[in-house]
């Protein structure tokens, strides 16, 4: 949230397509207010995002709106916000050519097969996946061929993370047959055994997990969390972070993450894609 300013129409979409309850959202309208006035067309993005008739009517009585007294400070907060998010997208557009190199090299630094692989080290023995609904123990030399891992930190009673984990088994299935050379592992934040495996079961994750018993034992894994979830970070045999859900502190999400992958993907050539092909 962006200190005490007032919440927007794009603010409250996305809100609500992260999970957040219309309760919560009115608590953080009654302290922040709504800025904007509602057209069919932004009344039609609250309600494609999940807003409630009731939620709609609330905010166009004007009972969430900017008093008076406040309107002109706060009109001046939003657009120096504007105009610092105008210089940084500028920035980001001058540093694209850069950045999309730098990922370039880090790919090309994935140890080769055969070499020191610091991720199946760190999972070796603690590996578990869906097998006929029930969880088995996963064969560690699954991930010989294994260069590129996405660490994915996510959780069933995490509401963002049960909407995010259908479009990574998606993405996932989609990539799988071209790309041996990648693996997800799936590192609870469940509060039980029976949560991470109900979990696994209705998402129909294809990925191996770290036993839940054995969470504690993965230190090395567990470096990578950020400070919330869904987290996806990817990284490479050697341990070097490609892609992270967190950027500086800031949480980009994981969505972005997929992004960053399929350009990783694109841009490598690998001779063992090629080969599959």
């Amino acid at each position: 949230m962006a200190g005490t300013l007032p919440l927007t129409t794009s603010d409250l979409s996305l809100m609500l397509r992260s999970g957040y309850s219309v309760p919560t959202i009115e608590a953080e309208l009654a302290t922040r207010h709504f800025a904007d006035q509602l057209d069919e067309a932004k009344r039609s993005q609250l309600i494609k995002a999940g807003a409630t008739t009731q939620l709609l009517d609330a905010i166009e009585s004007g009972k969430f709106a900017v008093p008076k007294d406040e309107l002109e400070k706060s009109r001046r907060k939003m657009e120096d916000q504007a105009h610092d998010r105008a210089l940084l997208a500028e920035q980001a557009k001058r540093n694209d050519t850069l950045y999309q190199n730098q990922l370039l090299k880090q790919r090309a630094r994935v140890v080769t097969q055969g070499s020191a692989d610091a991720i199946a080290g760190a999972a070796k023995g603690n590996l578990v996946r869906l097998q006929n609904g029930n969880l088995v123990s996963s064969y560690d030399e699954e991930l010989a061929p294994k260069h590129i891992y996405g660490l994915y930190f996510s959780a069933h009673w995490c509401g963002p993370c049960r909407k995010f984990t259908p479009q990574l088994v998606a993405y996932y299935n989609q990539i799988a047959h071209d790309h041996p050379e990648f693996e997800i592992i799936f590192v609870s934040a469940d509060k039980s055994a029976d949560g991470m495996a109900t979990y696994m079961r209705e998402t129909g994750m294809p990925w191996p997990a770290i036993e839940y018993s054995k969470l504690a034992s993965v230190p090395a894994l567990q470096k990578y969390a950020g400070k919330g979830i869904p987290d996806l970070v990817i990284v490479d045999a050697s341990g070097k972070v490609l892609a992270d859900s967190f950027v500086s502190g800031k949480y980009v999400g994981p969505a972005k993450v997929l992004d960053d992958l399929s350009t990783i993907f694109a841009r490598s050539n690998a001779p063992q894609v090629a080969a599959n092909r």
